[in-house]
């Protein structure tokens, strides 16, 4: 970015704001989301104008002139894309508009006034019966009803107040219009880069901004190519998919949208209860943006809904058309049932089985790319299956996407369109998961403590795929205990551990997790593996009582030890072996995970 300025300050007077988002030239993209103010903080903003105090700087981008086909140009909207909730704020209070509670009822947020103690409130039963308050301002700001009159039906409610002084009084509560709030406004363009550091240079309270956030702003603004309506269809689709209740509230609450395509497009989500993967509107725009147009930063996006030609660097009304017809057909894809729940599908076939074993929605995100884009071009069904469940694998074995996942997307995307999916997925195998990898990269992986990690989760869903039995359990597999939400316990006991001086960071060792049913765990309480495994060779597998599990055949102790990855001299391990314990079972755990992903 030069040293040019790229942005113009002015002052307007709240009246003007208000004209503005009115008629239209400022786009208040979150007006169609739940406000999350509460109404407090609407009432202390009046106050703050009243009083004459700073209330902050409101940020718009200009959306850039546009070449029309006939060769004019069309200028664009103002964009508001800092000050969203103090302008809705405004309108609610000042215009008397509603706004949209958590359930998507359109609700008044009434702030009434005292004259006498010159103090607002919001508007509550209590006022209701008090003649002290102005029950509403906004008509009186509004010009509904004259100062006059206000004046008149006070004083006879309360006929002690000084007619002079309530009149200067309420000049002043009118004078809330006349109050200036600062605007910056950014050049229509600059690009996305630039736009979002100085958000950041200027935003007091250091927020990051999302620029997910700036697609969605761009999207809700524009309602000639159907915007406003996608903008809703993926915040919908986003909140039903974790809150399937929401579903009667919306059918009642969103008539506009009802009426839609997009409603009957996102109602099988009402009776959807699958956590695998339950996506933000940041994974579906992303999903749907990349796998429609092969790239993946989404600062490109926003120069594309812009109708940026990145070849001769103008704004074009035909690439605005264009972007929003792909982008729609991308957001439709992604939502369609069908591809959703064969995604999900082969999500489960890989062994994940529960949502805590895949915790990178980037991971998930990139494999429904795949998925939608080799679906796309009719590639067989079980090719796309095999690639999937290889690519979520590889992608949590290398930690792909935890660096730069936007420039990873838009790198691996552009080698689809270069290579074959197999061809490119073999070129990462060669590079990535060679014999080093798997015998020294990943054992080193697993010298961690986090019970969290992406090779353990890893490890455990290829224990789920693989259906083996819990440790010391004769039945009850690990895929159970996953599901039924059981708990990951210390092969060598916590406490014993902690007795013998060890730190937590090397007691609570990857390779010293286990899933094991609670029953069993508390029988073998702070015992180590020399006393509670001797037991089960010496005395339960010689027919005397069964104490930890049902397991009562030494060669069935075997390949339970064998399932788990557990090397079978832990039968006579104590605290002089917990070292070489680790080592092993790390060793055992990343041969594992080589045969698991290989089988995939």
């Amino acid at each position: 970015m030069n040293s040019e300025q790229k942005y113009s300050v002015g002052h307007y007077l709240v009246k003007q704001l208000l004209n503005f988002v009115e008629s239209g030239e400022i786009a208040i993209p979150e007006i169609q989301r739940p406000f999350v103010w509460d109404a407090a903080q609407v009432r202390d903003l009046i106050d703050s104008l009243y009083r004459g105090f700073p209330v902050g700087y409101i940020v718009t981008w200009q959306n850039p002139a546009v070449k029309l086909k006939d060769g004019s140009k069309a200028t664009g909207k103002k964009i508001l894309i800092d000050g969203q909730q103090r302008i809705t704020a405004l309108t609610a209070a000042i215009l008397g508009s509603t706004v949209k509670n958590t359930d998507y009822e359109d609700v008044r947020i009434q702030i009434a006034f005292n004259p006498l103690e010159k103090r607002f409130e919001v508007f509550n039963a209590a006022i209701a019966k008090d003649n002290r308050w102005l029950k509403d301002i906004s008509p009186f700001l509004k010009d509904e009803i004259s100062p006059f009159k206000i004046c008149k039906n006070y004083i006879e409610l309360n006929p002690n107040v000084d007619e002079e002084e309530l009149h200067k009084i309420l000049e002043g509560l009118k004078n809330i219009t006349n109050k200036e709030i600062g605007i910056i406004q950014l050049d229509g363009n600059l690009d996305i880069d630039a736009v979002t550091e100085i958000f950041i240079r200027i935003n007091s309270k250091g927020v990051v901004l999302n620029q997910a956030d700036f697609v969605m702003s761009k999207i809700a603004a524009n309602e000639v190519y159907g915007g406003n309506m996608l903008r809703k269809c993926i915040d919908h689709f986003s909140h039903l998919a974790l809150k399937p209740e929401f579903f009667g509230k919306l059918k009642q609450n969103d008539r506009e949208f009802v009426n839609s395509e997009y409603f009957p497009a996102i109602s099988w989500l009402k009776n959807e209860n699958d956590a695998i993967y339950d996506p933000s509107y940041v994974d579906i725009l992303r999903v749907a943006f990349t796998y429609k147009f092969s790239r993946g930063k989404l600062g490109d996006l926003v120069s594309l809904l812009s109708g940026r030609n990145f070849e001769t660097r103008n704004f074009e009304q035909e690439i605005v058309e264009e972007t929003y017809t792909a982008l729609r057909d991308g957001v439709m894809a992604f939502i369609n049932e069908t591809n959703f729940k064969r995604y999900l599908m082969i999500v489960r076939s890989a062994g994940f089985c529960h949502e805590k074993l895949l915790r990178s929605q980037n991971v998930l995100n990139f494999g429904y790319i795949i998925f939608l884009k080799l679906r796309s071009i009719s590639y067989p069904a079980e090719k796309i299956e095999k690639l999937v469940r290889r690519w979520l694998a590889m992608s949590l074995l290398t930690r792909r996407y935890s660096g730069n996942p936007e420039g990873q997307f838009d790198y691996d995307i552009r080698q689809f369109e270069n290579k074959s999916p197999e061809e490119y997925l073999n070129d990462i195998e060669i590079a990535r998961l060679s014999d080093i990898f798997w015998d020294v990269e990943l054992p080193q992986n697993l010298e961690n403590s986090y019970s969290t990690s992406p090779e353990f989760n890893l490890f455990l869903a290829s224990q789920c795929k693989m259906n083996v039995r819990g440790f010391l359990s004769t039945d009850i597999t690990v895929k159970d205990l996953v599901e039924q939400h059981g708990d990951v316990h210390h092969i060598f006991p916590k406490q014993y551990l902690k007795e013998n001086g060890l730190s937590r960071g090397m007691y609570n060792q990857v390779a010293n997790y286990v899933y094991i049913q609670s029953e069993i765990n508390i029988k073998i309480g702070k015992k180590p593996p020399l006393n509670y495994m001797g037991y089960i060779v010496g005395h339960q597998c010689a027919g005397e009582e069964t104490i930890y599990g049902g397991i009562t055949d030494v060669s069935d102790l075997l390949r339970n030890l064998e399932e788990n990855c557990i090397p079978a001299s832990i039968t006579s391990m104590d605290i002089s072996s917990y070292n070489e314990f680790l080592a092993e079972r790390r060793r055992l755990m990343a041969s594992r995970l080589k045969q698991y992903y290989f089988s995939l």
